[in-house]
């Protein structure tokens, strides 16, 4: 039996949008004395009212509520339940309290730590897709704090998490065995990799898809799953209707395991150097060289003065001023010396030595270096295949200082392979960088495989825009529909261009549906419309019983 939730009115002395009653607006008091309530709203569904009798009448408080435009992603209220914190029913004197002081104020401590102060309880809801969402307040420029508060206030506050405070490991386990659950991730890849490695130490099974609101600096998952190069200002109702909206896609995720290289002079090692990578998976590239050094070098100076990096176009502005003056010391151009490379058992040093490059670039996923694409779009005559995040193989990438300039207007790197495992040995303390995260690596010998494939959401586009919360749009009386049949052969081999399956299809008549019809009553007309033409012959197509397997297309 499902539990119906109620509306939780609100008294607002400010309000947006109009009445739901009378549909006029909401006169706002600017007055700063005054305490006159204008309105009276749902926390849930936005429905408001004017705060009077004719607009807001008593069977409206104990209607029920529908949790508004996003209803499909917000955890209902009912879901959560609150635990009370357990007491100790033991009293013991005031002089054994100042005595044992210390030691019982740790075990409270510890108490604390492992007390939640609510448990989630699920309801079966095959319709829903619960969203858990994740706000870095540190990334790009300290925009994840400004959107935090909006975020509740469009959700349940309860489903809002800041990573500052933790993490997401608690918030994943609470909400573990809730199904159809889905992830916003909002703040830069490295937020979007530290989620995913949460999920791979929990096993949850299936794992839940991530979205991304992109708010770091590079972005470049984010854009390669369409949700662009940066937050701006776009509306976060539409933001939530995207990721609900959103395909589930895979994405290949690569283990690192590093050992250090045996044939190297101990004596010769560099103090500064560090034995393991900074991460031990990637998703989206790992590279040595030019990029990686800059990369450090921001890094580094980030750490030392970070109130000189609260913006993304400041922090772009470093990054090109540190490139350029790398480029004049030629700080890599002997890379190609220190460097072994083995890809699927196939030596590729000897290629690597006449090429020369200053960085190596080994990538999962299109974009790169804040939307570029490295590795192109390689035509029938070359012997590569176009990027997928999710065919299993790593593409192998190299650089000059050439093709790191004409990167940025379009050009790409040297495509050195494409393979599915990777030995890489190096002879000199070199800096990396893993998924942006950047160190100077002593001489390893670095094994690249495949980890797994994690769930993602990606965005689509929408054909029409979101409505107001509080504006119904008028429903038609009656529909007329045309319906037309194709075959599923013509259907996969025309997908791609509507005018050709329109050109395809074949006519099977007109159905009348009243407006607020949905596809069952459609399905139902159709079939009726089948058994009307069982009378004619079938010669054609359109008279050829459809089959009990037939789905709606559009």
């Amino acid at each position: 039996q499902p539990i119906i939730v109620r509306h939780h009115w609100v008294h607002r002395r400010r309000q947006e949008g109009k009445c739901r009653q009378c549909g006029k607006g909401f006169q706002q008091k600017f007055a700063f004395h005054s305490k006159e309530i204008v309105a009276i709203s749902c926390s849930w569904c936005k429905q408001a009212y004017h705060s009077k009798v004719s607009c807001f009448m008593l069977q409206h408080i104990e209607e029920p509520c529908s949790l508004g435009a996003h209803a499909a992603v917000v955890v209902p209220p009912t879901w959560i339940l609150r635990v009370r914190r357990p007491q100790n029913p033991l009293k013991s004197s005031k002089k054994k309290k100042r005595t044992s002081f210390k030691r019982k104020s740790s075990k409270k401590g510890a108490e604390e730590g492992r007390w939640k102060p609510f448990v989630i309880k699920p309801m079966p809801a095959p319709l829903m897709k619960p969203l858990l969402v994740f706000v870095n307040p540190k990334s790009g420029g300290n925009q994840g704090a400004k959107i935090i508060q909006s975020f509740m206030w469009y959700l349940n506050p309860r489903q809002v998490f800041d990573l500052s405070q933790g993490g997401p490991k608690e918030a994943l386990e609470l909400y573990r065995k809730v199904h159809n659950l889905r992830i916003l991730a909002c703040g830069g890849d490295g937020t979007v990799g530290w989620i995913l490695s949460i999920l791979d130490q929990l096993r949850i099974n299936p794992p839940p898809p991530v979205a991304i609101l992109p708010l770091g600096t590079g972005n470049d998952l984010a854009r390669t799953l369409n949700w662009g190069g940066g937050y701006t200002d776009e509306p976060l109702s539409k933001i939530l209707s995207h990721v609900e909206d959103g395909n589930i896609v895979q994405l290949d995720r690569w283990n690192l395991h590093v050992e250090p290289n045996p044939d190297t002079n101990p004596e010769e090692k560099d103090e500064a150097a560090a034995d393991k990578l900074p991460l031990d998976v990637f998703n989206n590239y790992f590279s040595l060289g030019f990029d990686a050094r800059v990369t450090l070098e921001f890094h580094e100076s980030r750490e030392a003065n970070p109130e000189k990096f609260n913006s993304r176009f400041r922090n772009k502005m470093f990054y090109a001023g540190t490139a350029f003056s790398d480029f004049l010391t030629g700080s890599s151009k002997d890379l190609a010396k220190h460097v072994r490379l083995i890809c699927d058992g196939t030596d590729l040093t000897s290629k690597i030595q006449d090429l020369k490059p200053q960085c190596l670039v080994f990538l999962n996923i299109p974009r790169y270096c804040a939307g570029t694409m490295p590795w192109g779009n390689p035509g029938e005559h070359h012997d590569f295949e176009p990027q997928r995040h999710d065919d299993g193989c790593i593409e192998v990438i190299g650089f000059t200082m050439t093709s790191l300039a004409a990167l940025q207007v379009g050009g790409h790197g040297e495509r050195l392979c494409q393979c599915r495992q990777v030995v890489l040995t190096t002879s000199k303390a070199i800096p990396m960088q893993v998924d942006g995260e950047p160190c100077k690596l002593a001489p390893s010998c670095i094994h690249i495989s495949l980890r797994n494939q994690a769930n993602m959401v990606q965005k689509t586009k929408r054909r029409n825009s979101m409505p107001l919360l509080n504006d119904q749009q008028p429903v038609p009386e009656r529909l007329r529909i045309r319906v037309s049949r194709i075959s599923m052969r013509d259907y996969e081999a025309l997908n791609y261009d509507k005018e050709k399956l329109k050109e395809a299809s074949v006519p099977l008549g007109i159905i009348v549906v009243p407006g607020d019809s949905d596809l069952e009553l459609c399905r139902t007309q159709i079939e009726k419309l089948q058994e009307e033409g069982d009378g004619a012959k079938p010669k054609t197509l359109s008279f050829q019983k459809l089959s009990p397997k037939w789905c709606f297309l559009d």
